[in-house]
Order: structure tokens, then C-alpha cells, then sequence
């Protein structure tokens, strides 16, 4: 290997402001003046962040999470081992640490960063996130739920319906009672107008939708819906919130919970207007254990999660994906990433041995022999490129990362719940919230069916009472008719005044933005 040190130090020399990442490593020995930098203009360029099990990973997302927030730059991220939740508290010193720091010059004082905690549907100790199935959409659904082309295509149309006839879909309860409409006796005329979706597929998707509450997922669906507006915050002196969403079960429903990270992605780039290039992001996104998301993706999915991600960088977001390899990243989607931290990797084993080559294709041309230099990176090391403020990538570099200043490891339970207490947001997600819905309104109309045949039986059992009845006889069963009309509007006008003061109001305002999003996602309206 050349002694390549000054031009890897010109390379992240960068007069913009940055966040500082580690400083370069030559002959296994770190070079405090030669700092590695990502230039904060570029984080919306997208990001990977890869490496085996206990490389480091955790620590690198913490350490840029921090630098970032101080940047004044909101910062999100899923919380999957409850480890970033000491984020909020300030580092702990000790001998081994003091010893790195000084070792890459690292001026390290105890800092603790304004976070705020989530967890998904209420299960967990942070603030509830929820989402209506109808924000959440049929094609993010159907990667939940594990349904095939034809099913995926089959709901589609059920979600068409409810939007068609005014039935609100807020959660797992509401969509199931439109199928089992749809397969009733009452129903079954609307489901063949519908034509592409036979009631066996609507039994299959009916069936699927129940296991899936049975586990428990019922809760992540609901209202009050978060508005992804509320991770774009700063605090009192400028600096990003840090938003952490506690995944504390992710074994039991890994495809839900990737999948409501990208629900997410699609929220804010729904509601944020284009700012195209900008100095700094208006969010950075870290999209851990990504190869979930990935994992049995049809390739409309796929298409739609990199359309996705390629256009929300000119909403001012950037995104981070979080995993082992790059091969767990569709080729589509890492084409996109302009900065890579590439920990340690292990080739034990054939598939081993084939990602890391895969891994040494990925990065540009240097005077290191990859292949040999990502299996022998200590804990704590990465090699790294990222994009330069002219969006050419830097010079390869191998790097010690710099240690997070706040604590590095879980935060006191006390004190994790105390801030979810005093936390604003409780007043506005803190309970949920049950308006009247499809689930409601087709109670309705079922109970409204059956009074009205009962009164045509028991108008057919009483039979005429002679032809000789005269128009002054039947005036008053035409009032009668008359006043049932009136009444009959009357209900009417109060189910629509309800429906109008409840979410459903407010998802009409946003239908254009949800429409660009089902857009996105292959589920426009279909007729």
C-alpha cells in the first residue's frame, strides 16, 4: 500500500460544514490530521452503513446521530436493541476511552442530546405511532401481510371500494369488515361490480388480515395517525430532536416493522414541498436492519422503494440504510447511496466469501487490497467514501471512528420514562382514539337492510284492505313515507357531520399527497 495520506487528507478537506466521522489509520497507527468528514450538504445523497455483528454498527449510527443533531439537523432512527436510547444521556468516561480519544485527538466531553422516544402502536415505553390502514396503503399491506401478485392487486380494489363508497379504513377492524361485506350475502353484488377480486381471494386476504391481528398487530393501527411532521423538530439552542423508535420485538414481525419505517418515508415525502439542493437536510432517516424490508420484495416493491428513496433527497431527507452486507441492498436502491462506512466483514464461509467480494466492487478505485483490509478492520475501524461537496466520491479511507460522546449503551430506565411523560407529544398520540368507521358505518347499513325488509314483510303480510281505497286514505302513508324520508336524511346528515369531524376529515385534505404516495407504490385507485 502507498503512503497515500495527503491526498485522503486533501479529499475531506472540505470548506462546508461537516460532521466528523473518525480520522485515517496508516500502518494500522490513526493520523489526527487527516479527519474523515461527510459534508453536511451531501447527507441527503443517502448513506449505507454496513458490517458483521459487533463491528461497530450500533456505534457508528450513534456517533453520526449525534453530530448530525448538533449540525441542527432533526435525525430519526429505529432503536432495535435498545441501545441508542443512552443517546439522551451523557458518556461515561473511563481509562480505555480517554486512551482512544486523545490517541485520534478527539476533543470528548460527556454530552447528552435532546431525544424524543416513539414506540410502535403504544407497545413500548415511548410515545405511540400509529397509522390507518388507508394512509398505510394495499401494496405496503400486502408485504406485511405476505400476500402474492394476485392478492396484492385483489385488495388494491378493496381499498378502491372504500374510497369510493365513503368507508373509512382506519384499522385492521375496518378493512375486515369490508371483506366480510363484500362475501355476504348483502355484499356479494358490490364484490362481482368489483371484477378482478373473487371472493375466494377476498376469503384468503380476510383470513390473513385476522392471523395478523391475532398477533397482536391490531394496536399498530389506529388513530390518533402520526404525522411525520413531528420528527423535523429542533430544540431550544437549534439543535436536530433525535427521534428513536423502540423495535424491542422485531424477531415476532420483522416485515412490520420495515415496513412501517417506509410508510414513514413515504409520509414525509408526501407532506414536505421540494427544496431541491440545500445546505444542510431537513431529516436524516437510519434505516436499520434494511434487509428486512428487502427480504421476498416483489419487484414493483423494489422499483417503488428506490423511486422512493431517489426522490425524496430533493424533498431535503436523507436516508441511511443499516445492515451487514451491501448485497442486502437491491442494486437499484445502493446505485443511489453516495456515502458508505464499511465495517468489518467475515468470510467464513462460501456466501461469506462471495459478499465480500460483492463489497469490494461497490467501492471506487484505491491503493488498499480491499479484500484482505475489511476482514482484518478492528472494532471500532471502517473504510469509508462518501461525496465531496461537488458530488464526486472521496478517496477511500481507512478509519478509526471517532467515540460517541453520550452513553453508550442503554439509558436508566427512570430516566427513559420520565422523558416519555413529560414528553409534549403524549397529549396528541398518548391515547387512542375509536371514530366512527367502515367497521361502524356497514353495521349500519347492515342493521338499516334489515329493518326495511322487516317493514316490506310486514307491509306484503298486511295485505291491501280493498280497491275501493280512496286517495284521502292513503294520504297519511304518504306523509308517513315522507316524514320516514326526512328522518332517513337526517341520519344521514349526521353520519356525514361526524365523519366530517373525525380523522377522515383530515385524510380528505391530504388525499392529493396520499394519492402520490399509492402512486409511489403501485396502488393509484384502479377502476
Amino acid at each position: 500500500m502507498t503512503d497515500n495520506t495527503e491526498a485522503i487528507k486533501q479529499g475531506y478537506s472540505f470548506d462546508s460544514a461537516a460532521i466528523e466521522l473518525g480520522v485515517l489509520v496508516q500502518e494500522k497507527k490513526p493520523v489526527p490530521e487527516a479527519k474523515i468528514r461527510i459534508p453536511l450538504g451531501m447527507l441527503n445523497r443517502h448513506g449505507l452503513v454496513c458490517g458483521a455483528t459487533g463491528t461497530g454498527k450500533t456505534k457508528t449510527l450513534q456517533l453520526m446521530a449525534e453530530q448530525i443533531a448538533a449540525g441542527g439537523v432533526p435525525v430519526f432512527a429505529a432503536d432495535i436493541k435498545g441501545d441508542l436510547s443512552g443517546i439522551s444521556t451523557p458518556g461515561a468516561t473511563s481509562e480505555k476511552l480517554t486512551a482512544r480519544t486523545e490517541a485520534l485527538g478527539q476533543d470528548w466531553q460527556p454530552t447528552g442530546f435532546t431525544t424524543e422516544f416513539y414506540a410502535l402502536g403504544g407497545k413500548g415505553k415511548g410515545v405511540p405511532v400509529r397509522a390507518t390502514v388507508s394512509s398505510f396503503g394495499p401494496v405496503l399491506l400486502s408485504k406485511v401481510l405476505g400476500l402474492n401478485e394476485t392478492q396484492e392487486s385483489s385488495l388494491g380494489l378493496v381499498f378502491h371500494y372504500a374510497d369510493k363508497a365513503g368507508l373509512a379504513l382506519l384499522d385492521l377492524s375496518d378493512l375486515r369488515a369490508v371483506l366480510q361485506y363484500l362475501t355476504s350475502d348483502e355484499g356479494k353484488g358490490e364484490l362481482k361490480e368489483l371484477g378482478g377480486l373473487s371472493s375466494a381471494t377476498a376469503g384468503v386476504i380476510l383470513r390473513s388480515l385476522i392471523a395478523f391481528a391475532d398477533q397482536g398487530a391490531e394496536e399498530f393501527f389506529g388513530e390518533p395517525e402520526f404525522d411525520s411532521a413531528d420528527l423535523l423538530r429542533v430544540d431550544d439552542a437549534g439543535h436536530g430532536i433525535i427521534s428513536l423508535l423502540e423495535l424491542p420485538d422485531l424477531a415476532s414481525k420483522p416485515a412490520l416493522f420495515s415496513t412501517f419505517l417506509m410508510w414513514l418515508l413515504a409520509d414525509l415525502f408526501t407532506d414536505l414541498p421540494e427544496v431541491g439542493d440545500i445546505d444542510k437536510p431537513k431529516l436524516v432517516f437510519f434505516f436499520d436492519e434494511a434487509h428486512l424490508l428487502f427480504n421476498d420484495a416483489s419487484k414493483a416493491f423494489l422499483e417503488s422503494i428506490a423511486q422512493t428513496v431517489r426522490l425524496i433527497r430533493s424533498k431535503g431527507v436523507g436516508v441511511f440504510f443499516v445492515t451487514q452486507t451491501p448485497k442486502d441492498v437491491p442494486d437499484e436502491v445502493l446505485a443511489q447511496l453516495g456515502s458508505r462506512v464499511q465495517h468489518q466483514l467475515r468470510a467464513h464461509t462460501p456466501n461469506d466469501a462471495k459478499a465480500l467480494k460483492q463489497t469490494v466492487a461497490t467501492f471506487p478505485k484505491s491503493d488498499y487490497d480491499l479484500g484482505e483490509l475489511l476482514t482484518t478492520l478492528g472494532i471500532g475501524e471502517s473504510v469509508i467514501t462518501v461525496m465531496d461537496p461537488d458530488g464526486a466520491p472521496t478517496p477511500v479511507a481507512w478509519t478509526r471512528m471517532l467515540a460517541p460522546q453520550s452513553l453508550m449503551g442503554p439509558a436508566p430506565a427512570d430516566q427513559l420514562e420520565a422523558a416519555v411523560k413529560a414528553s409534549a407529544l403524549q397529549s396528541k398520540y398518548g391515547e387512542a382514539i375509536d371514530r366512527e368507521s367502515a367497521r361502524e358505518l356497514l353495521a349500519k347499513k347492515l342493521d338499516d337492510g334489515a329493518a326495511t325488509h322487516e317493514r316490506e314483510q310486514a307491509g306484503a303480510d298486511g295485505g291491501e284492505q280493498g280497491e275501493g281505497r280512496t286517495r284521502q286514505d292513503r294520504e297519511p302513508r304518504s306523509e308517513s313515507r315522507s316524514s320516514q324520508s326526512r328522518g332517513r336524511a337526517r341520519e344521514e346528515k349526521n353520519v356525514v357531520e361526524q365523519v366530517v369531524g373525525s380523522t377522515l376529515f383530515r385524510q380528505v385534505a391530504r388525499s392529493a399527497g396520499r394519492e402520490i404516495v399509492r402512486g409511489l407504490f403501485g396502488v393509484a385507485r384502479r377502476r
